[in-house]
């Protein structure tokens, strides 16, 4: 969340113009970005894991979720006012969405999460190449399909996190959060005293991540639109 932090508060200056970086083709920024991502879907499989393990309830579940579905929702509403020619329509929250739903129901397929994440990592790169040799599954480049991922063209949009590579991020967090409340429960924080000082702080960010997320760039945006008001 921090590193997202810092991350957005240089997207925001180079949208202020106080910086020119070209975060859509540079690979110091793009990169970043995959890293970013890659930590928030691993990160939400291991607390899945973790969700099943103390005997979550599909009824808390679906709260939850509805929570994740609106706030991917109030994303596109924004979107559309700061970006009207690259509306987020499946970002980082409407990927979560989804893919918390199938990760909950094979949360119970062990072993077999490994190596179907590298399934899902693998159909990004292999997409491509069979889209060249039958033109007809073209149509998965459409807005109505290219959430699956399978695409050999990226669509206009300000994030864009499709169900193909990113379910094998979250299947490999669920995958590891099983193994270590299995093996290494002390990995997860079991036993350990509460949280103090700077600890303290990231816990309760971590907590309430899904508020933090939708708060932190309209913040950020907001002091430095007035920081450049004041400073004429």
């Amino acid at each position: 969340m921090l590193w997202m932090t810092a991350y957005h508060f240089c997207f925001d200056l180079n949208y202020h113009g106080l910086i020119s970086e070209d975060f859509y083709q540079d690979p110091f920024w793009t990169w970043q970005r995959t890293a970013i991502v890659s930590l928030f879907l691993f990160t939400a499989g291991v607390s899945q894991a973790i969700a099943v393990d103390q005997g979550q309830t599909w009824g808390r579940f679906w709260r939850r979720w509805r929570q994740v579905a609106l706030a991917a929702l109030l994303v596109t509403a924004g979107s559309w006012w700061m970006f009207p020619r690259g509306v987020i329509y499946f970002g980082v929250l409407h990927g979560i969405a989804v893919m918390l739903i199938v990760v909950r129901l094979t949360a119970g397929w062990g072993r077999w999460l490994w190596p179907l994440g590298v399934l899902a990592i693998a159909g990004k790169f292999v997409a491509p190449a069979l889209m060249a040799m039958e033109p007809g599954l073209l149509v998965f480049n459409t807005p109505w399909l290219n959430w699956l991922g399978l695409i050999n063209r990226f669509p206009v949009t300000e994030d864009y996190v499709p169900l193909l590579p990113w379910l094998g991020v979250m299947w490999w967090g669920m995958a590891a959060g099983r193994w270590a409340l299995a093996q290494r429960p002390a990995w997860l924080g079991a036993g350990d005293t509460s949280a103090a000082g700077l600890k303290r702080g990231m816990v309760v960010m971590g907590r309430w991540s899904l508020v933090y997320y939708l708060l932190h760039q309209p913040v950020m945006l907001a002091l430095i639109a007035g920081a450049l008001w004041l400073l004429g």
